[in-house]
């Protein structure tokens, strides 16, 4: 393996020694030797070898040697994807050896492929490769060149993969009839780069490949370019530059001899669509827009079923649920805007119009004392929950500092947003077999070069279960002595008014007068809930997790469409639970609907029946519902001038 740091001479020795050109069955020995021995002296001064006498003792025919090279299951075989310029020295190797020597490789190379191979440096070695056309040296250590050591017959260059950081290396001396010049996946950075690809370096460059590097100056390189006179074809997905919504069309419209762009041909109604947009270029805005549409969610357990009955000192508990995705952010744009979504997420979310329907009637009166182990059971579920590190209160006053750190909520990664990223999330909604989430978000970013970033490794969007306890509000001690000394003069209020109504009612007997009994005011068909509920930092749990893969946008895919699968969390048992309880429900409200039906003994419908019947699911039928979330990303593209112009307006 060639060291790190090594020279592009010292790589193409060790290819040709690795080739074995002079070694069994090429080259010359004991299985050959005959054929080389000199008959006149011409035929030595020409290497010209004689031809072969049959029966010559152990030694091979010309075609069985060759067959050694040429069959794929022969140990002496070329590893597969050698290239032609191999395949054609190893066979030559085999007919003619004694043509091998180095002025031979000097004249004969016209191509040169050297591909990770950990070159660092292009020596001036490269020189004596007097007709050289084409120079590959992809996935190399290469920083820099030196275009003094390049030939002048170059007309391919290819350095994809390397470490390049500007192109002002290749400036000094480049190689005047260079047609193709390939320096995708490099570090390409900043708005000089566009000094350097003018027609006073390159005035017959053809094909320019530049994708994937971190340019930005869209409208400055695109001046640059404009000076070569015969560019037909330009890669440039993959910059930053790319992510604007005007760019093909201004790139298009800038350039009107180009043929093919990022691979795409060039159609002529594109030409016609964009026709103008290059002189707005100074005024168009240098930001991408995106948009982060999240659909339904479906799968999702309702953990409701699995609670116990609530008692008359709670805990209420409620569900919500919700996606939350990490995005990258602006730091002009969205910091203001959307700098507390994080803190959204741990925020107890208003649950007491939830709650109405949960809590049972006859705890609201009964709801007025709650055990003070709450918060202590709260406590350890936070733990292990892995809520928001804060959200927390502690049960006790302490001053150690390590029963503060036991004490403190583990945070769970994934509820986390990944370094220079923002986390958002959908309305929380409560459980539904469906859970719409209708949630759609803009995004307008400024600085792109951290954007690209973002989009090579993707979003994290995760399914979030939040649970609340609330309990009835627990009454201070002087509120307690207020409330027991006002019910006791209640109490003997009460029994005065009982004795002089008793008395009153005596004498209207003896005067003959009618009693009258006051009416009773009808009590409440339900009960009020508490005002207020004393509620617990919430409860997180990470239903599902995982990456979705965004760099599509960068090739030129102007969405990223993917229902991300997190697996089954629903078993038989627990959607025969949601099964009997949603037949139970559909049955109260029939019968609240028709009580007249229900005291005449009807029958059951047999729909009602059938319903009733098919709760019970088997195994051999079930087939769960795994868990799900529809994500939508799509990178603003504008499709005619007309349309940027029209948004530039605005």
């Amino acid at each position: 393996m060639q060291k790190p740091g090594g020279t592009l001479s010292a790589a193409v020795r060790e290819h040709l020694r690795r080739l074995c050109l002079r070694e069994f069955p090429c080259g010359t020995g004991s299985w050959n030797k005959s054929r080389f021995l000199p008959r006149t002296w011409r035929t030595w001064k020409e290497l010209v070898p004689r031809e072969e006498e049959a029966g010559n003792p152990g030694e091979e025919t010309v075609e069985a040697l060759l067959g050694l090279v040429r069959s794929p299951n022969s140990p002496w075989a070329l590893p597969e994807g050698s290239s032609a310029e191999d395949h054609f020295l190893k066979e030559l190797a085999v007919r003619n050896p004694l043509v091998l020597k180095d002025t031979f490789f000097d004249s004969y190379f016209r191509s040169l492929r050297v591909v990770d191979k950990q070159v660092s440096l292009v020596d001036k070695g490269l020189l004596k490769f007097l007709k050289l056309e084409e120079l590959v040296l992809s996935a190399n250590q290469i920083k820099e060149i030196d275009a003094i050591n390049l030939p002048p017959t170059l007309k391919v260059l290819e350095l994809y993969g390397n470490k390049i950081s500007s192109m002002e290396c290749l400036c000094t001396r480049p190689p005047p009839h260079l047609q193709h010049l390939g320096l995708g996946h490099n570090k390409l950075l900043g708005p000089l780069e566009s000094l350097y690809v003018t027609a006073d370096y390159w005035p017959n460059l053809v094909s320019l490949d530049l994708s994937f590097n971190d340019l930005t100056d869209l409208q400055g390189l695109i001046a640059s370019l404009r000076t070569l006179p015969h560019l037909r074809v330009l890669v440039l997905q993959g910059n930053p530059l790319a992510l604007v919504p005007y760019y093909r069309g201004f790139t298009i419209d800038s350039l009107p001899r180009l043929c093919v762009l990022d691979d795409i041909t060039v159609s002529p109604s594109e030409k016609h669509q964009f026709r103008g947009l290059s002189q707005s270029g100074d005024l168009l805005a240098r930001e991408a827009q995106l948009v982060v549409t999240i659909g339904n969610v479906k799968g999702i357990l309702d953990t409701s079923i699995l609670d116990p009955e609530p008692g008359p000192q709670g805990p209420f508990i409620s569900y919500s649920y919700y996606v939350t995705y990490d995005f990258v952010e602006d730091e002009e744009g969205e910091r203001n805007t959307h700098g507390g979504v994080l803190a959204e997420i741990v925020k107890p979310s208003p649950s007491t119009e939830q709650l109405g329907e949960d809590i049972p009637e006859e705890l609201f009166g009964e709801a007025e004392d709650s055990p003070e182990s709450g918060l202590s059971s709260q406590s350890g579920e936070l733990e292990e929950s892995g809520a928001s590190e804060g959200s927390g209160h502690l049960p006790r006053v302490t001053d150690s500092a390590e029963e503060l750190a036991k004490l403190r909520p583990r945070i769970d990664p994934r509820l986390c947003p990944s370094p220079g990223t923002v986390l958002f999330s959908t309305v929380r909604k409560p459980w539904t077999d469906v859970v719409p989430c209708h949630y759609e978000m803009h995004h307008t970013l400024r600085d792109l070069v951290p954007l690209k970033a973002f989009l090579l490794a993707g979003t994290t969007v995760t399914i979030v279960e939040e649970k609340i306890l609330s309990w009835p509000p627990v009454p201070s001690p002087v509120d307690a002595v207020l409330s027991s000394k006002s019910g006791k003069g209640e109490k003997d209020k009460g029994q005065k008014d009982k004795d002089k109504k008793g008395k009153d009612q005596k004498d209207k007997a003896g005067k003959g007068e009618k009693e009258t009994v006051p009416k009773e005011p009808k009590a409440s068909k339900k009960k009020e809930l508490p005002k207020e509920l004393r509620q617990d930092p919430p409860i997180l749990r990470v239903l599902g997790s995982g990456l979705v893969a965004l760099e599509p946008l960068l090739v030129g895919e102007p969405l990223v469409s993917e229902v991300c699968n997190f697996g089954v969390i629903r078993t038989l048992e627990t959607d025969n639970l949601i099964a009997l309880r949603d037949a139970k429900k559909n049955k109260n409200k029939k019968a609240k609907k028709a009580p007249e039906a229900r005291k005449s003994k009807t029958k059951v419908p047999a729909s009602l029946e059938k319903n009733k019947s098919a709760v019970h699911m088997d195994d051999g039928d079930y087939q769960p519902q795994p868990l799900t979330v529809e994500v939508q990303v799509q990178l603003n593209q504008y499709r005619s001038a007309e349309e940027a112009l029209r948004e530039m307006s605005l």
